[in-house]
């Protein structure tokens, strides 16, 4: 499953809600089980353009029947998804377990084509790791990267954060170093990332300064970058862990 940022233009003006209640609903069948939910026509084409092409399509037999299937989407996001489009609100992580399901939400909408939910979720997690002072795991990055392509804005949000973990920090944990080893997409971006912060050359240490330690500092005079791999010299950068299902494939990335 691959998702994009929606390129659905501006989004459309909000209409109150019980305008969108109108009496005509349609039956969304999700999952293997093939669990039914009823929802009100108006209100769930207004926010899915991908929803609107099918109920609103005259050729398309669902606009007749009112009934469309979603056998690939899992039932625990298609339901914080209901939550969200008659609330049009998210509720706060309370702990990490949580992003998972909102990470599973986001992959949702953006095959709804539903632009502001995507923005409620990147806002909502943001808000999450800042909020609590710790940054995305690996598995969580991973996850994101197997779910979405270059350019979206949960992943940037997600490598941003990551690039400064590892920046303020005085090693980089073994897990992290393996994972970018095998994945280089991951590494790139973390370069992209940490080039939008526009640092003043004045700030960068200097590798071509003559000193004993090529201005690397707070290693007593140890040189090598096999002194700042896998060391864990943390104290004052928190790296999230999370219990997620899956696993890791050869390129350093985790699937369902």
């Amino acid at each position: 499953m691959s998702s994009e940022p929606s390129q659905n233009g501006d989004e459309k003006p909000q209409k109150p809600l019980y305008e969108l209640l109108t009496h005509t609903l349609v039956d969304i069948y999700v999952g293997e089980e093939n669990s039914h939910y009823p929802l009100h026509e108006k209100l769930l084409c207004h926010h899915s353009p991908f929803f609107a092409s099918i109920f609103y399509n005259k050729s398309n037999s669902s606009s007749r029947t009112k009934e469309f299937g979603l056998p690939e989407v899992d039932d625990a996001a298609f339901a914080l998804f209901i939550g969200w489009l008659y609330s049009r609100a998210l509720r706060y992580p309370e702990e990490e377990r949580d992003i998972g399901p909102l990470l599973d939400l986001y992959f949702l909408a953006a095959k709804l084509q539903i632009a502001a939910l995507e923005t409620d979720i990147v806002d909502t997690v943001r808000a999450y790791y800042h909020n609590n002072e710790t940054y995305p795991g690996l598995r969580r990055v991973q996850y994101v990267y197997a779910n979405t392509d270059e350019d979206n804005v949960m992943r940037e949000m997600m490598v941003g954060s990551v690039a400064r973990y590892l920046t303020l920090s005085d090693s980089i944990p073994e897990h992290w170093a393996n994972a970018l080893k095998k994945n280089g997409q991951l590494s790139v971006d973390i370069i992209r990332s940490i080039q939008e912060w526009h640092l003043e050359a004045r700030n960068v240490p200097d590798a071509r300064d003559a000193s004993v330690d090529r201005g690397r500092n707070g290693f007593k005079g140890a040189v090598g970058f096999s002194n700042i791999e896998g060391s864990s010299g943390m104290e004052d950068v928190k790296e999230e862990s999370e219990e997620e299902e899956g696993h890791v494939n050869g390129n350093g990335v985790a699937s369902e």
